[in-house]
């Protein structure tokens, strides 16, 4: 069931980057078919950027993506817990982590690792959590905003698998795949950088 989730959500991604959007599932229909229950596909866990709009860039529509959203899609206990409902309450059997180009939060985490200047109120919490990921791609040779971003995605992937066990379990019960993925915001693309569970044929596709 992972390697179907994969495929639609790839088809639809592949609509998005060709200009040919079906934008299924956002009818009075499908909004009444949802009022007493919900069976999402997908779990994803995302930036809160205003150009990375999750069922947008998927072509996906009402009930299909179980969504969590915030800065820089930093992890704390009630961002695992979101995701744990979605995967063992909703049955998703795929959690996608979604970093994206030219991320704010991860800009700021940079920026404050180079000057030793904390950014003002909470959005320092949100550089904080990402301190470590900025330290982490430097020593692994990457110094780019981009590089970065694609270096935080792997941690979070890895994150979530550390500090979940229902998430772990999950996994490790072949019920769920992880799939840690970058979005070029200039032409849409996605791009694979981490991945947890799924047999050989599920690399196969997912390194296509």
């Amino acid at each position: 069931m992972p390697n179907k989730a994969w495929e639609r959500l790839m088809a639809g991604n592949q609509r998005f980057v060709a200009d040919q959007p079906l934008h299924p599932n956002q009818d009075t229909a499908r909004r009444e078919a949802l009022s007493q229950s919900q069976t999402p596909f997908v779990t994803l866990f995302g930036c809160s950027d205003s150009r990375v709009a999750a069922e947008m860039i998927f072509d996906v529509g009402l009930g299909d993506m179980f969504v969590v959203r915030n800065a820089g899609q930093v992890i704390d206990p009630v961002t695992l817990g979101s995701l744990e409902y979605g995967v063992e309450v909703l049955g998703t059997p795929m959690l996608v982590v979604l970093g994206h180009d030219s991320c704010g939060a991860v800009t700021a985490a940079v920026d404050s690792y180079d000057s030793g200047e904390t950014p003002p109120g909470f959005i320092s919490d949100v550089v904080a959590r990402i301190l470590p990921t900025v330290a982490r791609a430097r020593r692994n040779g990457r110094r780019t905003i981009n590089e970065t971003v694609a270096q935080n995605t792997i941690d979070v992937t890895d994150k979530i698998m550390q500090l979940s066990s229902i998430i772990s379990h999950a996994v490790e019960e072949g019920r769920l795949i992880i799939v840690g993925l970058t979005y070029q915001l200039h032409d849409g693309r996605t791009t694979v950088v981490a991945r947890y569970g799924g047999d050989d044929s599920d690399v196969t596709t997912l390194a296509s």
